[in-house]
């Protein structure tokens, strides 16, 4: 359900509606009940600004709408924020920031637990934002708040991930460094991992006693609405956390604005250039995670039941809009023969409303995705590839105004080709072939995009070769998502990133801070003496 916000109380339809909605055993009697959710006002719900720990109306007379992927429904109104509310936010965080800055690291801590606990409570209502506006499925939609509640969890470490080092360098000397915050940290957020990717950002940024001003999709913002109320309700300060609304206004104040000191962003490669060129121009600190060519290689020795199913699960799963989709899929040897029995494996997963229970990917999230993705299979088609499985044109009952795609199989693809030089993003996968593996690597290698790759296989020699000479920056071996728990971090490379300090994990703290070294001089004799000493100190 779309969350909008009046005088700082969620927008939530009546009670009646919501149990109504719980009852419905199919995907279309949900769909209904969406539909009246969204007309039963005759005017879709604005979704309100968050700004210095309000939810407040824009002035703005530019508004986005918020449609349901697997119906075309409006669900809502985003704002294009004028340049004066989104001024205000930032200049709110930098205000916020002076005090934030100095509360104690077990005041923050203590913030984080509260707030984990709120999100796993409200984890179900979250994802329901989230298939309704994005269109993945509900067990697909709770698994994104799930991992970005790991995250939060870890960021209740944050007295140890914030430990310094110290060294006594001379006599009454120590040398010691201390990491401290930036400022204001600008947080950009992609379509497609609604709750995610906030929350792979704002946790630790203020965590770690930054401020921070997020923009969420203009297509699916409700999630990280939802996620900023649960802030509130934790005791994050007012301005400690803002929201603002749009497009590319919005993103482009955000990498201007001189209150901006960092700035996190996921999506793909033409905008992410753009913030990372921008940003740093006017001297910010930028992470950009861009697109990606993920590839999963096969030898022959790998167990064929696990493999195909994970191939099938890794590339079609969230109708492929995940920047670690499993999409290129590069057979080695006679592992070449098991691509009919892919083909099976894809033809069984239905393909539904993400409402639907059953669903095992929903729609794609607007026509204008779908139609890029079905131009990019047909130019494979026209370069030379084969087409063994088609799923373009298929409507399921009850949504035929969907923005539906079912799993497509490209084979014979070679490197040349634009179904493979291009990220398609969408529920494709692209299989190529390699006679050894040193060919698979070379060929992994050769490509551009340094996200993620799996290798399936038996064989611990192959994967130990594997790992050391394949140049991605996150390795599967008989894994076919790695992506690291938040312990680590999310390591992609080459030309999925731009910046040199990965998400979350270790690397995500030395993001959001800087390190201060300081050497102090306490002499045990001036204790007791009574000599002052003119001489410049020096190390013995």
């Amino acid at each position: 359900m779309v969350f909008a916000f009046h005088n700082s109380k969620v927008y939530r339809p009546p009670r009646t509606t919501i149990i109504i909605q719980k009852a419905c055993q199919s995907p279309l009697q949900r769909a209904n009940v969406v539909r009246s959710l969204a007309s039963s006002s005759g005017i879709p719900p604005k979704v309100k600004m968050y700004i210095n720990g309000e939810f407040i109306d824009s002035q703005t007379d530019r508004w986005i709408q918020i449609k349901n992927p697997a119906t075309q429904e409006v669900l809502g109104l985003v704002p294009e924020c004028t340049s004066t509310e989104l001024k205000y936010a930032t200049e709110t965080a930098n205000d916020a920031f002076k005090t934030w800055k100095k509360t104690s690291v077990l005041a923050r801590q203590r913030i984080m637990l509260d707030l984990q606990a709120l999100i796993r409570a409200k984890q179900n209502d979250i994802a329901r934002s989230i298939t309704l506006e994005q269109g993945k499925t509900l067990a697909d939609a709770r698994g994104d708040v799930f991992r970005g509640l790991q995250v939060v969890e870890h960021a209740t470490s944050i007295p140890s991930l914030l430990m310094g080092e110290a060294l006594t360098v001379s006599k009454d000397m120590d040398t010691y460094n201390i990491r401290q915050p930036l400022g204001v940290v600008g947080g950009i957020i992609p379509f497609n991992f609604p709750a995610m990717i906030p929350l792979w950002i704002f946790p630790l940024a203020i965590a770690t006693g930054n401020t921070c001003v997020l923009k969420p999709s203009e297509k699916d913002p409700g999630a990280t609405m939802m996620l900023a109320q649960l802030a509130a309700e934790a005791g994050v300060p007012k301005g400690v956390l803002n929201v603002i609304h749009g497009g590319v206004d919005a993103v482009n104040h955000i990498c201007d604005s001189p209150a901006v000191r960092a700035i996190s962003f996921v999506g793909g490669d033409h905008a992410g250039k753009a913030i990372f060129a921008r940003a740093t121009a006017n001297g910010k600190r930028v992470q950009a995670n861009l697109g990606a060519k993920n590839h999963g290689v096969v030898l022959p020795d790998a167990n064929k039941n696990y493999t195909l199913n994970q191939l099938a699960g890794a590339a079609f799963g969230a109708a492929g809009q995940r920047c670690m989709a499993l999409s290129t899929v590069v057979f080695v040897g006679e592992a070449r023969k098991w691509l009919p029995e892919l083909v099976e494996r894809a033809k069984a997963l239905k393909v539904s409303s993400g409402l639907d229970e059953t669903a095992d990917l929903g729609p794609m999230i607007t026509p204008e995705a779908k139609r890029r993705a079905e131009d990019l299979i047909q130019s494979g088609i026209d370069e030379g590839a084969q087409l063994v499985l088609d799923g373009r044109g298929y409507k399921p009952l009850g949504f035929e105004n969907g923005n539906f795609l079912a799993p497509t199989i490209l084979a014979g693809v070679k490197p040349h080709m634009q179904c493979y030089k291009q990220e398609i993003f969408g529920p494709v996968l692209i299989c190529l072939e390699a006679d050894t593996l040193d060919d698979a690597i070379t060929l992994v290698n050769n490509n551009p995009y340094g996200n993620g790759t799996a290798l399936f296989t038996n064989s611990g020699s192959a994967a130990r070769k594997f790992q050391e000479d394949i140049d991605v920056g996150q390795v599967g071996i008989n894994v076919p998502i790695p992506v690291p728990l938040p312990m680590f971090s999310f390591t992609g490379s080459r030309g999925s990133i731009r910046g040199d300090l990965n998400f979350y994990g270790k690397t995500g703290v030395q993001f959001y801070t800087q390190t201060k070294t300081v050497t102090a001089l306490w002499r045990s004799e001036d204790a007791t003496g009574a000599q002052a000493s003119v001489n410049m100190p020096t190390i013995r």
